[in-house]
């Protein structure tokens, strides 16, 4: 199996060194996109799009369904003409791999649309959980048939649009369930109201209903009586346009969290505090282990603590739980326990990420606590080394555990092409930025 093995850095040979990094266009941005353009009168032309195995799969799905799009990666750009009317090929087969995003948002589409498809996916894919956003297309009037486990992938679906014009969605699994619906109710035609059960990732839903927005469709959001809705108001069609993807604030946190652990200073090209992507919370918890936060022109950029000694801290991490892994990774080199909470749905994600946690820190000598809905990482009672980190085929995995190399000698990450779901080049840039503070 391919391997990458990590080469340390002494903090003290490039102390009060400065460093400026690149990252791609956001996964979240970039898959809302593709869809919103699809579902838009007219041409739209997407740029700074990410190019990785999940917007790919998506891309080639929608080709499959008969839109016109062209990509070209060197430039970054997609072009994508769509038709909110009628999906061109009818009765067609779509294979979404493992990419979340598509399966959930094409899922909505394609019921709310109205016909017969048929939905297959990969083998990590078919774990991950659907059964709430298939519940509710089918309150709506799916008729959704699962052919191997109920509730999870492959299914075929047929559907006559949306019968009825009120639902609910849980999404204590995913908030990608309620974005999905969020998108494409529009296509009922009429006022469109959905209730929301649970409150897991409301800040992707926030960049859901930004973006909506930005392509010309309103959703109110409303809180009544402790329950909350978002109400869609019938009439509205989304307008091609030009539309620029931003930089991907979950990959620049990875090198955020370099500078954190080496003292240095990192800009992230592009990065602005205003972003709609809701992992720039994660730079406040690094404001409490000690690192100092500077907007500049280029982009954000963040100093680690002088004397490399990291704050341990307590962190509700709900709101950006693909964030947990890093913050897991740099845990052990503070001086305090770090208990990160709120993360219990992380369980169904690529991996069992908790369970990846507790595994793999362990591995390397860390004690780490599960907890019914987090973990708990104790420097106090760890003697951390070297070792193989098994990344289970989870790209946050491997890029959050390589920064564990940088201190720590002998980190080895099997498969790091498994970065390929949503940043392919990460071990190329990863390795670019090391060769470059060892200069």
């Amino acid at each position: 199996m391919e391997q990458y093995r990590v080469e340390t850095i002494d903090p003290k040979k490039i102390k009060n060194r400065v460093f400026t990094v690149p990252v791609p266009g956001s996964k979240s941005v970039t898959n809302r996109a593709l869809l919103l353009a699809v579902l838009a009168q007219g041409k739209s032309l997407l740029t700074g799009v990410l190019f990785s195995d999940d917007s790919r799969y998506f891309m080639e799905c929608v080709k499959e369904l008969g839109f016109e799009l062209s990509a070209d990666e060197r430039a970054g750009t997609v072009s994508v003409y769509g038709n909110p009317q009628k999906i061109p090929k009818q009765g067609t087969s779509i294979y979404v791999g493992s990419a979340g995003t598509a399966a959930r948002f094409l899922t909505a589409f394609l019921c709310l649309s109205g016909g017969e498809y048929f939905l297959d996916a990969s083998e990590q894919m078919k774990k991950r959980p659907m059964e709430p956003l298939l519940r509710s297309l089918r309150e709506l009037g799916a008729e959704i048939t699962c052919t191997g486990e109920e509730g999870h992938f492959p299914f075929r679906v047929r559907s006559n649009g949306a019968a009825k014009q009120e639902i609910s969605v849980n999404i204590d699994d995913s908030s990608q369930f309620l974005s999905a619906l969020l998108i494409s109710c529009c296509l009922s035609g009429d006022d469109f109201t959905i209730h929301v059960q649970g409150s897991h990732g409301m800040s992707y839903i926030d960049l859901t209903t930004r973006m909506m927005e930005e392509f010309g469709v309103h959703a109110l959001c409303r809180r009544e009586g402790g329950r909350l809705s978002y109400f869609v108001t019938g009439g509205q069609s989304y307008r091609g346009r030009e539309y620029a993807v931003e930089p991907d604030i979950s990959a620049a946190c990875y090198f955020y969290a370099m500078a954190m652990l080496l003292g240095v200073r990192i800009t992230v090209k592009g990065v602005k505090r205003d972003t709609m992507q809701g992992d720039i919370a994660f730079l406040q918890v690094l404001e409490q282990m000690g690192g100092t936060l500077q907007e500049t022109k280029n982009g954000i950029a963040l100093t680690g603590p002088a004397d490399g000694k990291l704050r341990g801290v307590e962190a509700d991490m709900h709101a950006f739980s693909d964030q947990a892994l890093t913050l897991a990774a740099l845990a052990p080199f503070a001086g305090q326990p770090t208990t990160i909470t709120g993360i219990g749905h992380i369980r169904g994600q690529e991996c069992n990420r908790i369970a990846a946690i507790c595994t793999e820190l362990g591995k390397l000598g860390v004690f780490c606590e599960e907890l019914p809905d987090g973990v708990r990482i104790d420097p106090a009672h760890s003697d951390i080394h070297g070792g193989t980190v098994h990344t289970y085929e989870d790209h946050r995995v491997a890029m959050s555990f390589a920064l564990i190399g940088l201190r720590v000698p002998g980190i080895v990450i099997d498969n790091p092409s498994c970065c390929r779901k949503t940043f392919e080049h990460y071990f190329d840039l990863f390795g670019a930025v090391c060769r470059e503070m060892k200069q």
